[in-house]
């Protein structure tokens, strides 16, 4: 049984420990202090031992594709040569760093965001297929815009050789992985998904061609970027919306099916998800961000977001009822994830609602959990490999060092500050920074930098 101390290798690589910063969105961009505000944001994680960075999703062409303002893309060499300044930074600290490549699709800003629209008025969505009804219908209500491009056959070919462009890149300036976007309803989930691809050609019409596009990303990559460790997400869109409505979508059964199938095609390490088959709050669960959405000072950019008031209330009421819809599990995706490892003999990545060292040590299996509260006979096995966090490095950038190298004994289920009230996340539709913003925790957190809690033990 494994500990969190304890190094594994991912593909060929060796990382220290068992413990990932998950991709995030940074906000960082393209501008000339981008590579700058990626150190100051992904930095402190290696700095307090974490044994993994997951730079968060990177697009991988030059125009359209960002689901959210600031995302980066690493279209440029020029561009991401510069990045090296990064990986350099994170490697003094002995981590490992790996960038997350993506594309929207139909999940794109162009689709969403009013502003954005009005100043990209060319622009369309990458498709896999015409839009679902139920997308169409939101369309026509004015919730949301569609003028997508279906990608033909040789479309599909260019837009998997851009993946594996950018992970050359990406070895060039000093990247040890790649993480594939393969979930949160960007275009891979949408090639795999039912709910999307309804193509007749050679990625679509069956369960095995609708994975064809992970195929062809991954001998992209391999033959632009070499035998780099390649890791993805995996989907299985179980909160999707209930029945009636939605029919075709990936149980977790396909999800389990799919990472097998992952596995055979080359991919070193898998990410099991489960999310759902539109962007909602299956992805990160938690409480209504009533102080995000009550925050004045954003209100306008709120709007040109969403286009006018009017829309901005709307979006927070669905905000509102998703949150009782999705409200926080700990540990949410433990049982998808405990399915794969059973299949599969690469390891296997858990992130999703993990909040404290024990729980940590039980998904990982190093701790007794025979007659634990709330298990059951299918808990005795370990349910991943490694663990990862997201939104609590929001909140405690170095939160590593709290939970690295025995936190849990000199302090009983050390526990993250981050409280899943998601106010860091509703301002990122403005291409605000991900940080925390609720007070309190904030302060908690600066009582923590005065007692030194935050301080690597590398005894």
């Amino acid at each position: 049984m494994a500990t969190l101390e304890d190094p594994i290798e991912i593909g060929d690589l060796t990382i220290p420990n068992r413990l990932y910063r998950a991709p995030l969105l940074e906000c960082a961009g393209n501008g000339p202090d981008a590579v700058e505000a990626l150190i100051d944001d992904l930095e402190p994680a290696a700095a307090s031992g974490v044994g993994l960075i997951c730079q968060g999703a990177t697009i991988v062409r030059g125009e359209g594709g960002c689901a959210a303002p600031g995302m980066t893309r690493v279209h440029d060499a020029e561009f991401v040569e510069g990045l090296s300044r990064l990986t350099d930074r994170i490697h003094d600290h002995g981590s490992r760093i790996f960038i997350q490549l993506e594309h929207g699709g139909l999940r794109s800003m162009e689709t969403w965001h009013a502003e954005y629209r009005r100043e990209h008025p060319d622009l369309e969505q990458l498709a896999v297929s015409e839009p679902p009804w139920q997308l169409q219908l939101l369309d026509r209500l004015g919730f949301l815009e569609y003028d997508p491009h279906v990608l033909t056959t040789g479309e599909v070919y260019d837009l998997a050789a851009d993946f594996g462009r950018a992970a050359a890149r990406a070895v060039d300036a000093g990247y040890d992985g790649i993480h594939l976007a393969g979930a949160n309803m960007g275009i891979v989930q949408q090639f795999c998904s039912p709910f999307y691809n309804r193509r007749d050609d050679e990625f679509g019409g069956s369960p095995e061609a609708r994975l064809e596009f992970f195929a062809r990303v991954h001998d992209e990559i391999r033959e632009r970027a070499g035998d780099i460790p390649l890791i993805t997400k995996v989907p299985a869109e179980t909160p999707a919306p209930p029945s009636p409505l939605v029919r075709r979508k990936l149980s977790l059964a396909d999800g389990v099916e799919i990472a097998r199938r992952l596995e055979r095609i080359g991919y070193d390490a898998v990410v099991p998800v489960q999310t759902s088959v539109v962007w909602d709050m299956s992805i990160v669960r938690g409480e209504y961000p009533e102080r995000a959405w009550a925050n004045e000072a954003l209100r306008e950019e709120y709007d040109a977001a969403f286009g006018g008031s009017g829309r901005r209330r709307l979006v927070a009421l669905a905000n509102r009822v998703q949150s009782l819809q999705y409200d926080f599990e700990p540990a949410w995706n433990e049982d998808f994830c405990r399915r794969v490892r059973e299949q599969l003999s690469i390891p296997v990545l858990a992130e999703g609602g993990i909040r404290e060292r024990g729980e940590i040590d039980r998904l990982l299996g190093s701790i007794e959990q025979s007659g634990a509260e709330g298990t059951d006979a299918n808990d005795a096995t370990p349910a991943c490999d490694m663990v990862g966090m997201a939104r609590p490095f929001y909140a405690e950038p170095r939160l590593g060092a709290r939970l690295l190298e025995g936190e849990s004994e000199a302090e009983d289920e050390a526990h993250v500050l981050c409280k899943s009230c998601n106010n860091c996340t509703v301002p990122q539709v403005t291409g605000a920074p991900g940080i925390c913003r609720t007070p309190d925790v904030v302060r908690k957190r600066g009582e923590l930098e005065q007692e030194g809690a935050y301080e690597r033990n590398e005894a």
